[in-house]
């Protein structure tokens, strides 16, 4: 298998592009100037926090804007590991890409698949004007490998949608369905 032969390719289209975009925990600056010129380029309300956390949001297709605004969740830092022998800078240099067998992973460090998968998977959806959906809210958070900063200092308002669905998760082929306490009080 080669990179290009990779489904749904649009979320392997930008998983590989956020690779070449740094995105250590607490220092997140360059994949949220990537992720604001993103919303940007597609003509979206782009939006930051003071916490560093991006919102996009895109309008309903014709017909969908009655329909409730779900809003897709995931995080944009990454472990940042290495093998003892490889050279790697995780503030400069970009994740190296490697597909062996049936597998991707990167050449001697993480990957940040958790949770670049799902950062690339709002932003194929974000990109996407055959998808007919409902408003939609995509929320890219920092800070959750060595904190959930991003998540604990969202401030009311923020967001504005019914139904919010976090794209991070250990388990391949699990769905957890939960209404954490501090989102109904």
């Amino acid at each position: 298998m080669e990179k290009k032969d990779l489904k749904p390719a649009g979320v392997f289209k930008y998983f590989e592009e956020i690779c070449q975009v740094p995105r250590p925990s607490k220092k997140e600056e360059k994949i949220i100037a990537y992720l604001k010129a993103f919303g940007e380029k597609q003509n979206l309300e782009t939006q930051v926090d003071e916490a560093g956390n991006v919102l996009i949001k895109k309008p309903a297709t014709p017909g969908k804007e009655n329909l409730k605004t779900v809003i897709l969740q995931s995080h944009i830092d990454m472990v940042c590991e290495k093998n003892s022998d490889v050279q790697h800078d995780f503030l400069t240099d970009p994740i190296e890409i490697v597909i062996d067998g049936e597998w991707m992973k990167a050449n001697g460090t993480t990957l940040g698949a958790d949770n670049g998968i799902g950062v690339a998977t709002e932003l194929a959806i974000l990109a996407d004007n055959s998808i007919e959906h409902g408003p939609l809210e995509c929320l890219f958070t920092v800070d959750e490998e060595t904190g959930l900063t991003g998540a604990f200092e969202l401030k009311e308002g923020f967001l504005s949608g019914d139904i919010l669905i976090n794209l991070d998760s250990e388990d391949e082929g699990e769905l957890y369905i939960a209404v954490p306490e501090v989102l109904t009080q």
